[in-house]
């Protein structure tokens, strides 16, 4: 019986030795995985830490607060384009150097105006919207500012037109003796008091059309 409680006792203490023997390594990679997981948290702070250090002397250079949404878009809104005058835009005359033009349209209402000096009839007619197309923009290439001059007298004032407008005159409705086309026709003092009727209907066509393909 003694026999056996001796050896009893030697194995529980081998086997106590061999415990106290695996118990380090068991302890081991829980430390290591502290250790890991604590590197990388420092990595990480220091690389936010480095991002913000690249970015804000950026933004700083072109004067926006990181912080600030609001600055942002501040300074988008500083880039804008502002359209130019579009055709039909007209200066209005000095005092006591007024002309007087009056346009009467398809339905037979007059439409009286006055305007400056060296304005052109279709210019006129765009900047107060009445009925007039000036498909070409009043490069003399198309017949949609047709006009009719009522008093031939103040027709006769007039510069002749050239060859270009005669030829996009041949292609208007309604052509009279008295037609101009109304991009040509520029105001001066002879021409103060003048009406010009607007014909009843336009034909579109243009000096392209006619171009060799």
């Amino acid at each position: 019986m003694s026999v056996c409680n001796g050896i009893a006792r030697q194995l529980r203490i081998s086997a106590s030795h061999l415990l106290k023997d695996c118990r380090p390594l068991a302890q081991q990679p829980r430390c290591w995985n502290i250790s890991i997981s604590s590197e990388s948290r420092a990595f990480s702070s220091s690389l936010r830490q480095f991002s913000v250090h690249v970015r804000s002397p950026i933004l700083r250079r072109k004067g926006v607060n990181a912080q600030s949404p609001q600055h942002i878009t501040r300074a988008r809104r500083r880039f804008s384009a502002t359209a130019g005058a579009s055709h039909g835009h007209i200066e209005p005359p000095k005092p006591g150097e007024e002309l007087n033009v009056t346009f009467i349209d398809k339905d037979g209402e007059e439409h009286h105006f006055q305007v400056a000096k060296g304005d052109n009839l279709l210019d006129i007619a765009q900047a107060n919207d009445l009925e007039m197309e000036g498909a070409c923009g009043g490069s003399c290439a198309c017949s949609t500012c047709h006009v009719i001059v009522e008093d031939p007298e103040m027709y006769d004032k007039m510069e002749e037109p050239d060859d270009d407008e005669n030829d996009m005159l041949d292609l208007a409705f309604g052509l009279t003796e008295t037609s101009r086309l109304g991009c040509q026709v520029k105001m001066n003092k002879e021409l103060d008091g003048l009406v010009v009727r607007l014909p009843s209907m336009t034909r579109n066509m243009q000096a392209s059309d006619f171009a060799q393909k």
